[in-house]
């Protein structure tokens, strides 16, 4: 395989970073199932001025779903459960929908029928003080508390639908705990982060303060500056877990090598199939068939190849894993911060690392796209103005003076050829923009 051009990469991230005010990121290359390569960028502390490194702790959010996925996996694998059970069997919780029972693989794929129920995001926002209501959900016994008439709120039947609930993996942790007699961190300590020498990759917060090399959270505002807040402790299952990318490049190579990595076997390889295989439809489409397994999304196609992975984000710290299980390569990144999205940056390392060109990725494609049709229009002879600028993934038009401010989202239509096509919407109907 050709070595991947690292510089850039580099210079990719770096561009990213200064655009988006990410105070700093690591990032980890995997390479026939092994650490090939890792950096860190900029600052994991703005005011003490400290670097970030491979080694810096980072929440992984919602990465930490994959790690509940697998510990019921290996539990399925010792016969203390099974995925179609239905979840009451283990969780004082009535969670019929649609009168059908969710089973334990309906909340591994985020297919109950129940849409999001938004703790997770309540909470994190109270906590990091971006606003929010407070949820005063402290265990899972207080978030079954809380899902009591859930199951009014359910959309479709159990398996039909993807509707992410993060209160779903709480439940699972709580089926881990009930089913194994150990915490759940503790579970997933001695069964999965010990052998792999994950040593680094903690839980709880009196471990985290007496590590070293630790990201300061911040929350960075729509201005761009950086502000210092908290990392939401608190219930782990669906998203507590902070690591850093050496780590993590363990837990890829696990996967890359079918179960099995630092001597040790984490699962069967029949199991770390079931959590790769594609089976609910996920509604953002880019590639397309784009689906969610256990624990994991699915790319069916990327070029090609199929790449699996997770994303994950607390709001002051953001995560993305990816792997390519055919050409055993992956990357882990983490950052301190939300700003460009990491599974892009993800995505594009994959990118070079299956041999592919990262400029014909789709949102490469619309951000040069973006770029080169933002600034500043005259009419004629510079009689008015108006600036074109790229805002929550479109562009748009902006026109302001002493008395108005107007703005008027253009929506793509058609961005290739030269002649790049948009449309605005009108008393219902469509304004051809060109």
């Amino acid at each position: 395989m050709k070595s991947l051009d690292y510089e850039k990469l580099e210079n990719f991230i770096f561009e990213k970073i200064s655009k988006t005010h990410l105070p700093g990121l690591s990032i980890a290359i995997i390479e026939n199932g092994e650490l090939a390569y890792s950096k860190g960028f900029c600052f994991r502390d703005l005011d003490y001025g400290l670097r970030a490194t491979p080694q810096t702790l980072y929440g992984v959010g919602s990465v930490t779903k994959s790690f509940t996925a697998l510990s019921i996996m290996q539990l399925a694998e010792k016969g203390k459960l099974s995925l179609d059970d239905p979840v009451d069997k283990y969780v004082p919780l009535n969670l019929k929908v649609k009168d059908e029972p969710v089973r334990v693989w309906h909340l591994l794929c985020h297919a109950s029928g129940i849409p999001a129920l938004a703790y997770a995001e309540a909470l994190i926002r109270y906590v990091t003080g971006a606003g929010g209501k407070w949820i005063p959900i402290a265990s899972s016994e207080d978030l079954i508390t809380f899902m009591r008439e859930a199951n009014r709120w359910a959309f479709s039947r159990p398996g039909e639908r993807w509707f992410y609930l993060n209160e779903g993996y709480v439940i699972l942790g709580h089926i881990i705990e009930k089913v194994s007699g150990m915490n759940y961190d503790r579970y997933v300590k001695e069964n999965i982060l010990a052998p792999l020498q994950m040593n680094r990759s903690f839980f709880r917060k009196e471990d985290v303060d007496a590590d070293a090399d630790v990201a300061t959270p911040y929350i960075i505002t729509r201005n761009g500056e950086c502000i210092k807040s908290k990392h939401p402790y608190g219930i782990f299952a669906d998203g507590g877990l902070i690591s850093n990318v050496i780590d993590l490049s363990h837990y890829i190579g696990m996967y890359l090598n079918r179960g099995e990595c630092c001597g040790h076997v984490i699962a069967s390889p029949d199991s770390i199939n079931e959590m790769e295989k594609p089976r609910v439809k996920l509604p953002l489409q880019v590639f397309g068939g784009e689906a969610y397994g256990y624990g994991l999304s699915v790319i069916p196609n990327f070029f090609g190849y199929k790449v699996v992975g997770h994303g994950g984000s607390v709001l002051v710290y953001t995560a993305y894993i990816g792997y390519v299980p055919e050409k055993k390569v992956g990357v882990a990144v983490l950052a301190n911060g939300s700003g460009y999205p990491l599974s892009q940056i993800g995505l594009y390392a994959l990118t070079m690392l299956i041999g592919k060109d990262p400029e014909e990725l789709p949102f490469i494609k619309v951000e040069n796209v973006y770029e080169q049709l933002s600034g500043v229009y005259e009419t004629y002879k510079g009689t008015m103005n108006a600036k074109v600028v790229a805002k929550g993934g479109i562009l748009q038009i902006e026109i302001s003076d002493k008395y108005v401010d107007l703005v008027v989202p253009l929506i793509p239509e058609n961005l290739e050829g030269n002649v790049k096509r948009f449309y605005a919407l009108q008393s219902g109907g469509k304004i051809p923009v060109e």
